[in-house]
């Protein structure tokens, strides 16, 4: 069955799977780390992504960081965390180091100024994209569109700082999920 899910992946197995999410995610991993992890090894349900997202887009540090260190631990605890987090690293560190050492060297043209400049909407598209695919299991649960929706407006549209409004969103979910749980 395509939406059974997988066996448990071994050491080796996360460690390239996030080498591959690495190697491949320029501009933002997290839609390819997803697309790994719930589509092609289906190690989490579309909605266990989600939710190990959410707790870990609450967290500090960097959101596919951390996803990659809670899915590392979930399978094989610490050692889990660090194979996994070392397999997602490899590659963007050894690209920013040869990229910073092209740039050192020509970033004065303007073409290369340029391609960079242009980079942004493609980056913004990217993350748009990437929050809809994400969201995308909150369609059955329609308080987690409210909730979203609330989280969003207050956030974005009335500047309220993100330090303050996610502990009272994350209590306000909690309590309806506990409320209207099936």
């Amino acid at each position: 069955m395509p939406n059974e899910p997988a066996s448990p992946p071994s050491l080796i197995q996360l460690f390239l799977g996030f080498l591959s999410v690495g190697m491949y995610g320029f501009g933002g991993v997290l839609p390819w780390a997803r697309r790994m992890i719930v589509e092609q090894k289906r190690w989490l349900s579309a909605s266990e992504f989600t939710d190990m997202l959410g707790l870990c887009q609450f967290l500090p540090g960097g959101n596919i960081m951390n996803v990659t260190v809670a899915l590392g631990a979930r399978f094989h605890g610490a050692a889990g965390s660090v194979v996994a987090f070392l397999g997602l690293m490899a590659a963007p560190f050894t690209a920013v180091i040869m990229l910073g050492l092209v740039y050192d060297r020509f970033g004065d043209l303007p073409a290369v100024r340029h391609a960079f400049a242009g980079l942004a909407a493609a980056a913004s598209a990217l993350v748009l994209a990437n929050a809809l695919t994400i969201a995308a299991p909150l369609r059955v649960r329609p308080f987690g569109i409210g909730v979203a929706v609330v989280t969003f407006a207050t956030i974005a549209l009335l500047r309220l700082p993100m330090v303050l409004v996610l502990p009272v969103m994350a209590g306000i979910s909690t309590l309806l999920v506990w409320r209207f749980r099936e």
